[in-house]
């Protein structure tokens, strides 16, 4: 892109610097853009002894490790739920377990190479802005990043067992 190598994001080069201030931000992003199955968690919910002043008669602790909440289930019926910075609030008794499916970030290492080519897509197409002051290079970029993307939630959707699709109500009513 016209500056000069990094070899990493503290060498005190300009590179290095805007690198460092945005990489962090598009990978999170990256992470929240969709559902990953790579880095979706489940967790089991800490119930909080003070009860919430509001609507809701429980509060619970989400993880710290979490990006985005996708579900809240109690013996894996959804449950309705509100958050409130790292709480939610919900109806639950005392004896329920709630369980949290979320995004969470996880180490580049365990990314797969369809989505660790997207982020680098998208850190070029920032870099192009930054750094080198290419409008053109920068939408190449961008473009490059969107098309990767598209082809790693297609691949990523490919790591769950497949739901049969159920084509027609009428027909199952009619078949029982």
């Amino acid at each position: 892109m016209g500056g000069s190598p990094i070899s990493s994001f503290t060498d005190g080069t300009a590179e290095a610097d805007v690198a460092d201030a945005l990489y962090e931000d598009i990978a999170r992003t990256a992470l929240t853009s969709t559902r990953w199955r790579f880095a979706t968690k489940q967790a089991v919910l800490t119930r909080i002894v003070a009860a919430p002043d509001g609507r809701f008669d429980a509060k619970y602790q989400l993880p710290t490790d979490l990006l985005m909440l996708s579900a809240v289930t109690v013996n894996d019926y959804p449950l309705i739920y509100d958050t409130y910075g790292n709480q939610i609030y919900c109806d639950a008794n005392v004896n329920d377990e709630l369980v949290a499916d979320y995004v969470y970030r996880v180490d580049e290492a365990s990314w797969p190479p369809y989505f660790t080519l997207a982020v680098e897509f998208q850190v070029a197409s920032m870099l192009s802005v930054s750094i080198a002051r290419d409008a053109t290079l920068a939408s190449l970029m961008d473009q490059q990043a969107e098309r990767q993307m598209i082809k790693a939630r297609r691949l990523d959707s490919q790591q769950q067992t497949t739901r049969k699709l159920q084509t027609s109500r009428f027909i199952a009513q009619r078949r029982s």
